[in-house]
């Protein structure tokens, strides 16, 4: 039975003119907020007025008013604006695309997971500190193959977070609002909530789960990491068998949410997903009907990777997998040159 369907000729056109637009308007919005976040303003002091960059909480002087500074202020305004309206165009023109691309049925990521991801993006995290794992990760690799996966292998009501402890998540976090990721998933729906249970799991009134997950740890009593903010934030659960996907390549694609609107996905790379879940669904440790799942997931990302990404499963490329994942990488491999979609 196959799994994969491709996109008709207009439906491509369609998604990478959203894609298109969607890289042109984050372009700018990044550079926005990079650099022109905030205002100038003069303020006086000791009779002196002063040139003062605020952003957020932050006060610099750049110096007492004269003609450079002046012409600071001004260069500084004249790009502000200019950006600003740059970027408000672009987001009309994104606005523009949504029912397009609903109408050509090319969203695909929910709405809620959407959402989380554009509010991780924003602030920063994702890409950096935090990595799509797990089902939503085929939204990306779809986008990328120009393919659409059967629903049966996507649906799910959670998404999973992992978290690269490397690059010390709580310290990035300390500015986000209303302590750490809970702030920033509450800014997005505020019935989001810590689960009483799972530390590292957050829920909504609809049953959306959030889940931070982080590899196991050599020594948990010396190295006990925590989530980021305070009590009341999420707390990575630790999970054995992850240390190998933080060093995994990432895999960035813009992928279409069910409004319409592009996203920036960052994920592991697809043959390290399929890898990593043809190695799940052999574990006895595993729900019966999840490792039906995994193993489904891992062909179907497997002949993806091989025959819409041209990517291979070289021994070379697998040099820091566990030895249990190499036979796997071999199965994989062999499937994936002449599986029949």
């Amino acid at each position: 039975m196959p799994v994969l369907g491709e996109l008709s000729g207009d439906r491509v056109r369609i998604h990478t003119n959203a894609v298109q637009a969607f890289e042109a308007w984050r372009e700018v919005d990044q550079t926005f907020r990079h650099s022109y976040q905030g205002r100038m303003n003069w303020s006086r002091i000791n009779g002196v007025q002063y040139l003062y960059r605020i952003t957020g909480r932050s006060r610099k002087s750049l110096g007492p008013r004269s003609p450079e500074t002046e012409q600071i202020q001004a260069d500084y305004t004249a790009q502000r604006t200019r950006l600003r309206q740059r970027r408000a165009r672009m987001a009309a023109r994104l606005k523009e695309l949504a029912p397009i691309n609903r109408a050509y049925r090319l969203g695909r990521v929910p709405k809620m997971a959407a959402g989380v991801l554009r509010a991780l993006d924003t602030e920063g995290l994702l890409g950096e500190h935090l990595v799509v794992v797990g089902t939503h990760s085929l939204y990306a690799y779809e986008a990328a193959a120009g393919i659409r996966f059967n629903d049966d292998l996507i649906a799910t009501t959670d998404i999973d977070l992992l978290w690269d402890a490397r690059r010390k998540l709580k310290l990035a976090l300390l500015d986000t609002p209303d302590s750490g990721v809970m702030g920033i998933l509450r800014g997005i729906d505020p019935t989001f909530a810590k689960s009483r249970r799972d530390a590292f799991r957050a829920v909504n009134d609809d049953g959306y789960l959030v889940d931070l997950i982080r590899p196991l740890e050599v020594d948990e009593m010396q190295n006990r990491l925590h989530g980021v903010g305070d009590d009341l934030d999420l707390e990575a659960a630790a999970i054995m068998g992850l240390q190998w996907l933080i060093n995994a390549p990432r895999f960035e694609h813009v992928a279409i949410a069910e409004d319409g609107q592009p996203l920036r996905m960052v994920c592991i790379d697809p043959r390290a997903f399929a890898l990593h879940k043809h190695w799940i669904s052999q574990r006895n440790d595993r729900e019966p009907d999840k490792r039906r799942r995994d193993a489904m997931q891992a062909l179907a990302v497997a002949i993806m990777a091989k025959q819409n990404l041209g990517l291979e499963f070289k021994a070379k490329d697998f040099t820091a997998l566990p030895l249990g994942l190499v036979q796997g990488a071999k199965d994989l491999a062999r499937v994936a040159r002449t599986a029949k979609r």
